[in-house]
């Protein structure tokens, strides 16, 4: 019987293989996250590993849109593995080896991730609510902010909230409804006061494909 259960186990991971001490294994898992302004860390800018002496335990931050800060993090059983100069020293890669992988994989999880859009009238609202923890840093693709140009065109401005890990939500503004930008700016304040894991309770807009404030007028 003790045979027979030791067969059904699954194989144990050697502690030296897995993610947090062995770059191969964490590489596929790493992903991006948007953390609020203010987030503080050692800069991930920089190619090279860095120094025992930066604080192995210090986050690797780098600077994200609008003031926001980007970290990197592995999924793990209902928490997310925020990466720190510690990992960096048992992976032996720099940060932007990390920032590499992790776009990599988000862009991977995003091509195959659906949108919901819903019209009203000239009204038009898409977003991404998947829940796993990457809705949020799509903003961070390229592909995902052409995506949303096209989507609510032809509106004269595009907002943006990215309140929460899991909602990236748009809407396209046509000329001359102040009251649907002052409901969308509400909807987003009240998602980021309400979320466990805030981003930011601003509205933003697209300007010439990057992530701005919004400036009302």
């Amino acid at each position: 019987m003790v045979d027979r259960m030791e067969q059904d186990r699954p194989p144990r991971v050697a502690p030296s293989l897995a993610p947090e001490h062995d770059w191969s294994a964490a590489a596929p898992l790493l992903r991006p996250a948007l953390r609020p302004v203010g987030t503080t860390g050692v800069d991930g800018r920089e190619p090279r590993v860095p120094a025992a002496t930066s604080g192995p335990g210090k986050t690797v931050v780098r600077p994200g849109p609008a003031g926001l800060t980007l970290v990197y993090v592995m999924p793990g059983e209902g928490f997310d593995v925020v990466v720190n100069v510690e990992h960096l020293l048992a992976w032996g890669v720099g940060p932007d080896r990390v920032h590499a992988a992790a776009m990599a994989n988000l862009g991977e999880w995003s091509s195959g991730a659906a949108w919901v859009d819903e019209v009203g009238g000239a009204r038009k609202i898409v977003w991404s609510d998947w829940g796993g923890g990457m809705d949020a840093a799509r903003i961070l693709l390229d592909d995902v902010r052409g995506h949303l140009l096209r989507a609510l065109a032809p509106a004269r401005r595009i907002l943006v909230g990215i309140p929460e890990r899991d909602l990236l939500i748009a809407a396209g503004l046509a000329d001359h409804d102040d009251e649907f930008a002052t409901q969308f700016a509400q909807y987003v304040a009240d998602r980021a006061e309400a979320a466990d894991e805030s981003i930011d309770g601003r509205v933003f807009e697209l300007l010439d494909g990057e992530l701005a404030d919004f400036r009302a007028g």
